[in-house]
């Protein structure tokens, strides 16, 4: 058995993976309807849309199987996701890679696979649409073309999934994307009795960035923006843009200094980015900071709330300075 190699940009690609916030979701008919389809159209027992983790598969959708993953080192969509095309095995019997692997030697039993990786905007592979059979096979020219154009639709579908929650412009989480991660944290927290602390930024005088420089000087702002809070804050922080020149933090599990040190931090790469950037305009930002107070803060709703009054008032108080 041939275990697959990883893609050389494999770092990136579980980012982009993992920032699709996909992985151990419930079903989802979008997906469910095309693996459904592809069952019935090519008349094999197992199609599946499956999702290539860091060391295992699992599966957003799956007819055919009981199971939700299996080990990345046994999976046949490791090797798919190392090309461009399909993947296609006659007979796994006969295939050097596959002969010796458990999935072909024990349940279900693998003969035939042929696997579309699905590809995001970014040239980011993130697993496959797959079609398996008990039975050796074929797939004449037609029918490789209509797994082609099911694969397509599934992009399409991981396509909606990613813009839906992320913005466009800066990649960081939207306000939807970024109320839902933040909701899932804040509820840990409750739960495991640790602080969260909300930063809200709004910048300073973007509309004057816009109206001396252009738009797209003002875009160029704003993505320069998000990628210091990238850098500045940790992985396991929530941030995101909140529209317009509003961004968010959630530290989660942070001590007063911690967050301190954090800002800190910001502010030392914000200097630095606007030294490089050499416009006529630095970069700059007001900001609130809210404590998480469980009792008060039952909702993220409530907690943006808040630090968008203290945000305001950190203004307000810039401006009597």
């Amino acid at each position: 058995m041939l275990v697959p190699g990883k893609p050389a940009n494999e770092a990136v690609r579980i980012q982009a993976l993992q920032d699709l916030k996909l992985l151990d979701t419930a079903p989802e008919e979008r997906f469910d309807r095309l693996t459904r389809l592809a069952k019935r159209l090519f008349n094999v027992p197992i199609a599946l849309v499956t999702l290539v983790d860091k060391e295992r598969q699992w599966f957003k959708s799956c007819v055919g199987l009981d199971t939700t993953e299996t080990p990345r080192s046994v999976s046949f969509c490791g090797h798919a996701i190392l090309q461009d095309q399909l993947l296609l095995v006659p007979d796994a019997r006969k295939d050097e890679r596959f002969h010796d692997n458990p999935l072909v030697t024990g349940d279900p039993n693998i003969r035939f696979y042929a696997g579309y990786p699905l590809t995001v905007p970014n040239g980011n592979k993130m697993g496959t649409l797959c079609l398996i059979d008990t039975k050796p096979r074929e797939l004449d020219d037609e029918e490789r073309a209509l797994l082609r154009d099911l694969a397509g639709m599934a992009e399409q579908e991981l396509m909606a999934v990613q813009m839906a929650s992320m913005d466009e412009l800066t990649l960081l989480s939207n306000r939807r994307g970024f109320k839902m991660l933040a909701q899932h944290a804040l509820d840990a927290c409750a739960r495991l009795e640790k602080p969260a602390t909300l930063l809200f930024f709004d910048l300073n005088d973007f509309k004057q960035i816009n109206d001396l420089y252009g738009h797209a000087e003002g875009d160029s702002a704003l993505k320069n923006f998000a990628d210091v809070l990238r850098i500045a804050f940790r992985e396991s922080d929530v941030v995101g843009r909140l529209g317009g020149d509003e961004f968010v933090a959630l530290l989660t599990g942070s001590s007063h200094v911690e967050t301190t040190a954090i800002m800190a931090r910001l502010k030392d790469i914000l200097e630095e980015r606007n030294a490089t950037l050499r416009r006529g305009y630095a970069i700059r930002f007001s900001v609130g900071q809210i404590e998480y107070n469980p009792q008060r803060h039952d909702t993220v709703d409530k907690l943006l709330a808040d630090a968008d009054g203290a945000m305001y008032a950190h203004k307000q108080a810039l401006k009597r300075c």
